[in-house]
């Protein structure tokens, strides 16, 4: 599978768990960084928050470009939403970093996330919706 595809289909694996919920509308934006303006992954909105998403996965670190970051905080600050970078890697559960948490690649050029400094920095699907 592509790692297009993979990421789509970890949006739509998210998206199920937020509306699983029963108390949480997700919407997933298609094609998000493929629009010239700040478009988060997904959208999910419910108990009195909404929440701006930026979604990883994948078996290995995962380099997330500034310019990315940038503009998921600002479409959160004009949205009302709250920040924030799902990552899941093969074989463990959703972690959520909020985006003043990343941490700089060595080049100063992306943010980096692993799977053990999202266990050490994230929280988990339950701690985020409650």
């Amino acid at each position: 599978m592509s790692s297009k595809g993979k990421g789509s289909r970890l949006e739509r694996e998210l998206i199920q768990k937020f509306y699983n919920t029963g108390v949480f509308i997700p919407l997933r934006a298609a094609g998000s960084g493929s629009t010239p303006l700040p478009s988060p992954d997904l959208l999910v909105g419910g108990k009195g928050r909404v929440l701006a998403i930026e979604c990883k996965g994948g078996k290995g670190a995962r380099y997330i470009d500034k310019k990315q970051i940038s503009e998921l905080k600002e479409f959160a600050e004009k949205f009302g939403a709250e920040p924030w970078v799902g990552s899941r890697f093969n074989n463990t559960e959703w972690l959520f970093l909020k985006i003043e948490n990343l941490k700089e690649s060595k080049t100063g050029n992306n943010f980096v996330i692993n799977v053990e400094y999202a266990k050490e920095k994230g929280i988990r699907f339950e701690e985020l919706i409650k």
